[in-house]
């Protein structure tokens, strides 16, 4: 749990160079040295949010849990709209159930910092092929089907409307982050644009739809029953829903957890329950690496679901 790279300035000069200093400290490992460079710049910025959840990120690497859980805490009282994700990060802490989707402005902030440099990384740096993959599923899942309507949740850079454009046609993109629809809508290939929730995207938005695609999204949600009832409720009858998630082990009770990577990781019992609550019947799976991360694989279930 490293100090989020979302460092937002405390006002301060001399507080801010000090973090930038502990942030490499932290790189290099070095975190006791890290997490007395943060307490020197909250010493200066003493109400700076960004620092009290870097300290926490710092002092819980470190080991010290208790000191880890009071920054944390501190960085929420100070943000409680929590774009550093303190509260993810403090149920991890302290070992408590983890809340079943992170901060909202967490999100867009991460995503919003991410952006210029996400596709490089991913492609370049950690092999990432889930559009591709979960394009080829969708093709076997109903052979020579045209998709005439599909909806791309958490669209990032446009990635799956890529690996979909000659399977579909009117393609609409839905993020949260406004900078990665701007890369979504320099490619082209989307109809429309929205920036918003998926959940509340899916509430609002009018069906049907042929195809509903979420692919690298469902990591960032813990309960995905919100958003495959919301999927299901869009799809028009034979419609798919195809998405990939991180696999968690098949015998984790509660069905998905939150990892220290701050993503959610979900087990297949639970996905096939939550898609048989919502309709949704299990055309295909396979279990495939998604990526890599610290040169591990990421391993991943890619479904492709069919309303009824």
């Amino acid at each position: 749990m490293a100090a989020s790279p979302l460092s937002r300035s405390s006002g301060d000069l001399l507080a801010d160079r000090r973090f930038e200093y502990a942030e490499a400290l932290l790189a290099e490992g070095d975190t006791a040295a890290a997490a007395d460079l943060f307490r020197q710049a909250l010493d200066l910025a003493p109400d700076w949010a960004a620092g009290w959840a870097a300290l926490g990120g710092a002092l819980a690497e470190a080991g010290d849990r208790p000191g880890a859980a009071e920054a944390l805490r501190t960085a929420i009282r100070l943000d409680p709209a929590d774009p550093y994700g303190a509260t993810l990060k403090l149920s991890l802490v302290e070992g408590e159930a983890a809340p079943p989707a992170p901060p909202a402005a967490y999100v867009r902030a991460l995503f919003d910092e991410y952006a210029p440099r996400f596709e490089a990384a991913l492609l370049n740096d950690l092999g990432y092929s889930t559009p591709p993959r979960l394009a080829g599923l969708i093709a076997r899942a109903d052979p020579g089907r045209f998709f005439a309507r599909m909806l791309d949740l958490g669209c990032g850079t446009g990635l799956m409307a890529a690996a979909m454009r000659d399977g579909a046609g009117r393609i609409e993109g839905v993020d949260l982050s406004a900078a990665m629809i701007a890369q979504a809508g320099a490619r082209g290939l989307y109809e429309s644009l929205a920036v918003n929730d998926i959940v509340r995207h899916l509430e609002t938005v009018g069906g049907p739809y042929d195809l509903v695609t979420a692919a690298d999204v469902l990591c960032y949600l813990g309960d995905l029953s919100p958003v495959l009832a919301g999927s299901a409720a869009r799809l028009g009858p034979g419609g798919l829903l195809a998405f990939s998630v991180e696999r968690a082990e098949d015998d984790l009770a509660e069905g998905w957890r939150l990892q220290a990577s701050m993503r959610f990781a979900h087990a297949r019992w639970y996905l096939e329950k939550v898609a048989g609550e919502a309709g949704l019947s299990v055309v295909l799976h396979e279990e495939a690496a998604l990526r890599m991360d610290r040169g591990e694989a990421v391993m991943g279930h890619l479904m492709v679901l069919r309303r009824a």
